[in-house]
């Protein structure tokens, strides 16, 4: 093993730095411990299949959310383990030593920059796509310190890149480590793909993004312009080669029951088991992809969960659930302390208004913390996105700080010269609030940019222009992200408000001394005569 070899030989200054990084990651304890396992003992070596069949991955037959299907994916995942080997560890005459595997995982999951990293997970990419005996437009130069690459992409091409990733992070989050193969769902991811597309190509105004077919698509995505739409839109996206890497040699280290925490699937697999809901898994591992949060593993859990439709403790509003309205989405949100993520789907009055095909598209907002009644905007932090048909993420500009504006009726009804409105919105200022939905939850109001500065500039819906969009809401969902904490404070609350309502409906007439300062006999008297004279004590 490479602790012990390192106490019989003297330590290279190389195998010294190299241990130092991998320590910086908190990995070196389970690298020793694999490389024990995994090694002969008598070459102190990993051979290069025992490394190869250690990262296999292989699902024969996945289920997809999606129409778009390519029939080479589960081929290419027959490849990933075989790349990731070949590509950074190093192999000698006896196999792997301890210096080649130190290395090979400083290489492909060490500290560095988002843009390296999705580099490696582009060279992985390629290397499978050549060992399936595809074809790939992407050319590495493999002196460059800094891997450079040169190149386009194609819409298929991203498809399966996307997909790949998804399938190493579903074996992390999903199977026990005594079960080689598994079930996989593939998620509709489309619109992560059109993001893309419309980012990186050159298409033209007429491009139907409801009709489109991903893989007949015939566009190029120079590598430089994915990159940057990568960095801009899905910065975590890379991370799932770390913690797959990590999770394989967990597996080869512990026993099948002290595999970790992930737990195989048995829900319900079907294509159409999440497409009831707008938080669909896809659209989920979208929304995690933005630079990390406390509400990332929060969202991983919704994506990888066995029943996304059966997650009723995150599910906290539903229109057609619970009924459309203000105040039955306030009696579902509120108490609840923590981050929201607020959906919307939604269809523009003056198109397809008599078409049961309308275009629907789905908008988003997530807020830091839980909604409250007030006339002015509050909030410490959140975001904004487009989610259907394309995906956009719009983080906060840092202008201003008009993040949510949430207000009823007072209770008290009094006049008011100048009323605010009663709705819910997101950005913007009073008035001209950047989203904003009425207190019927009947009409969704999107404007231009331009009148918001608190969150980043772009389009919330496909063709926008500068006038103000008024568009019939279909659907509006309300995920609460704050973990059990938040739904047990919330829970407690509404407990407590149910006992003070039940307690202010009743009446304790021992509470009054007399008949005379009984309700009944001031009932009686003002029924009598309400204009009778009373002598006033002084």
């Amino acid at each position: 093993m490479g602790a012990s070899s390192s106490t019989e030989q003297p330590v290279s200054a190389e195998q010294r730095e190299l241990e130092n990084i991998a320590a910086s990651t908190g990995a070196l304890p389970l690298l020793q411990k694999s490389f024990s396992n995994l090694s002969d003992p008598q070459t102190n070596a990993i051979s290069i299949q025992a490394l190869q069949q250690c990262f296999h991955l292989c699902y024969e037959d996945p289920v997809c959310e999606s129409q778009q299907k390519p029939e080479s994916f589960p081929r290419l995942l027959d490849h990933l383990g075989s790349s990731i080997v070949d590509l950074f560890f190093l192999s000698e005459k006896g196999g792997i030593n301890w210096l080649g595997f130190l290395g090979g995982y400083v290489k492909c999951c060490g500290r560095m920059s988002t843009s390296m990293s999705l580099n490696i997970l582009l060279r992985i990419f390629a290397m499978a796509v050549k060992k399936l005996g595809l074809s790939s437009n992407l050319e590495f130069e493999p002196d460059a310190a800094d891997c450079k690459i040169n190149g386009s992409l194609v819409p298929s091409d991203l498809l399966l890149l996307l997909w790949m990733c998804w399938a190493m992070l579903w074996n992390v989050r999903t199977l026990k480590s005594s079960e080689r193969k598994g079930n996989l769902l593939l998620p509709d991811i489309n619109h992560l793909v059109l993001s893309a597309v419309v980012a990186c190509a050159e298409v033209d105004c007429s491009f139907d993004l409801w009709n489109c077919d991903i893989v007949g698509l015939d566009v190029q995505l120079p590598v430089g312009k994915f990159l940057n739409w990568a960095i801009t839109t899905a910065p975590t996206l890379s991370d799932c080669l770390t913690q797959y890497v990590n999770r394989r040699l967990q597996i080869s280290v512990l026993a099948e029951d002290e595999a970790g925490s992930s737990e195989s699937i048995s829900g319900d697999m079907s294509p159409n088991a999440s497409q009831a809901l707008l938080l669909t898994r896809g659209r989920a591992w979208a929304i995690s992809l933005a630079p990390r949060s406390t509400i990332t593993e929060e969202i991983l859990k919704l994506c990888f969960s066995a029943d996304i439709v059966g997650t009723d403790e995150n599910l906290l509003y539903r229109s057609s659930t619970h009924g459309k309205g203000l105040n039955r989405f306030w009696s579902n949100v509120e108490g609840y302390h923590g981050p929201l993520l607020v959906l919307i789907s939604a269809n523009s009055e003056d198109a397809y208004q008599d078409n049961n095909k309308a275009r629907k598209w789905i908008i988003g907002a997530l807020t830091q913390q839980g909604f409250e009644n007030k006339d002015t905007f509050y909030g410490s932090s959140g975001n904004l996105y487009a989610i259907s048909p394309i995906f956009h993420v719009f983080s906060p500009s840092g202008k201003e700080k008009n993040y949510v504006y949430s207000h009823l009726y007072p209770t008290g009804r009094v006049y008011e010269s100048h009323p605010k409105p009663v709705g819910i919105a997101f950005g913007g200022t009073t008035t001209n609030e950047r989203i904003f939905i009425d207190e019927d939850f009947a009409k969704l109001t999107v404007r231009h940019h331009a009148m918001d500065k608190t969150y980043q500039p772009g389009s919330l819906i496909p063709n926008q222009g500068f006038l103000p969009v008024e568009a019939l809401i279909a659907e509006v969902e309300v995920w609460g992200l704050g973990g059990k904490t938040a739904k047990e404070v919330q829970d407690s609350y509404k407990k407590r408000e149910e006992l003070f309502t039940e307690q202010r409906r009743k009446v304790d007439l021992k509470t009054f001394a007399t008949w005379d300062d009984s309700p009944e006999k001031m009932m009686i008297d003002m029924m009598g005569d309400p204009n009778r004279v009373q002598r006033e004590d002084r």
